[in-house]
């Protein structure tokens, strides 16, 4: 999620805590800690991949965040010790708001590697735009209540409740993807498709409206669904040029990419070069991870052995407008090939 509402959720977690011993620090020892695991950006891991890939990975892992927790703990108590809570109950705390940090990360469509130094697919629950007001607001109000009013007595009440609030609404976006997916499904079988990978996540700024990718060979079929749809889904076929992942076998970076985004990946060919775009992110046509693996050299391609990101457009007004009024109506469909055909022209 996006470093504002990290910030919330560690303070508000803090708050719940600790807030009655400590008071409005505890909002802010809790936002601090709360974006400590995301300053894993600053770190260069050689280039634009790897970067991409190794975010979230050391600072992420729920097994470095746990010894983090004790050696805080350890420190805090050791160089200002309060009498009033239990060196546990400090651990807990610190815990929880590191814990909590990356699982709300796994639950965006990036992908979280809760178990480094292991290697499972990377977490992308993908039930939850990288920016959501909807789960954001909650703490946000709780926040804002502890900073004016402190956290005395019933007070502290307000950031529990938040957090409460907050859990309930991610369990409805889990309950979004899995109608969305059921729908998806349903469309599948009466199309005959077979055993494709089903990828969904919800679209911009909202858990409404659904975007579904279904990733079939050299073919995939993107589609939108919402909870106010009263008919299947229509799959848009777009060519995903698989064809040309035959020149990137060497690649290590198309390696890590394949691992990263299981698979939902596009390949083309612009301009003498293989561009690969991870379809997770984004919105149909925009997509913030695009790169360059391999050019042309006379009848081959030779590999890019320094992969740089490719800039990338983030959309525009006028869509997400129209994003918006597809929640509400089904009718007249968005022009998802179109969309996706800008890709070829940037």
């Amino acid at each position: 999620m996006d470093s504002i509402t990290q910030a919330l959720l560690g303070a508000t977690v803090q708050a719940s805590m600790l807030g009655r011993w400590q008071g409005r620090k505890a909002l802010l020892y809790g936002a601090i800690l709360g974006t400590l695991p995301d300053l894993d950006v600053v770190i260069d891991y050689g280039d634009a991949v790897a970067d991409m890939t190794y975010h979230r990975g050391f600072s992420h892992s729920l097994f470095v965040l746990s010894l983090l927790a004790v050696a805080l703990t350890w420190l805090a108590r050791r160089i200002r010790p309060n009498p009033n809570y239990t060196g546990m109950r400090l651990f807990f705390a610190l815990w929880l708001v590191l814990i909590t940090h990356v699982l709300l990360d796994a639950f965006t469509s990036y992908g979280t590697q809760l178990f480094w130094p292991l290697t499972p697919s990377p977490a992308a629950w993908s039930s939850v735009f990288i920016i959501d007001p909807l789960y954001s607001v909650p703490l946000l109000l709780a926040v804002l209540a502890g900073t004016i009013f402190g956290l005395q007595g019933r007070s502290v009440r307000g950031p529990a409740f938040a957090l409460i609030v907050s859990s309930l609404y991610l369990g409805f976006t889990l309950a979004g993807k899995q109608m969305a997916e059921r729908q998806v499904e349903t469309a599948m079988a009466s199309n005959g498709i077979e055993n494709a990978r089903i990828f969904t996540t919800p679209t911009p700024f909202n858990s409404l409206l659904w975007r579904a990718i279904v990733v079939d060979g050299d073919v995939y079929y993107e589609t939108l669904v919402s909870w106010f749809d009263e008919t299947p889904p229509q799959l848009v076929r777009i060519q995903r040029g698989e064809r040309l992942a035959a020149h990137l076998t060497e690649s290590p970076q198309h390696t890590r990419l394949q691992w990263f985004t299981g698979g939902v990946l596009r390949y083309d060919e612009i301009d003498g070069q293989i561009l690969v775009t991870d379809l997770r992110l984004g919105m149909t046509g925009f997509h913030p991870f695009r790169f360059a693996l391999a050019e042309r050299n006379g009848d081959d391609w030779q590999l890019i052995t320094h992969v740089e990101r490719l800039p990338a457009e983030r959309g525009d007004m006028d869509r997400l407008k129209q994003i918006w009024q597809r929640i509400w109506q089904q009718e007249p469909g968005l022009p998802l090939a179109e969309w996706a055909a800008d890709l070829n022209a940037r």
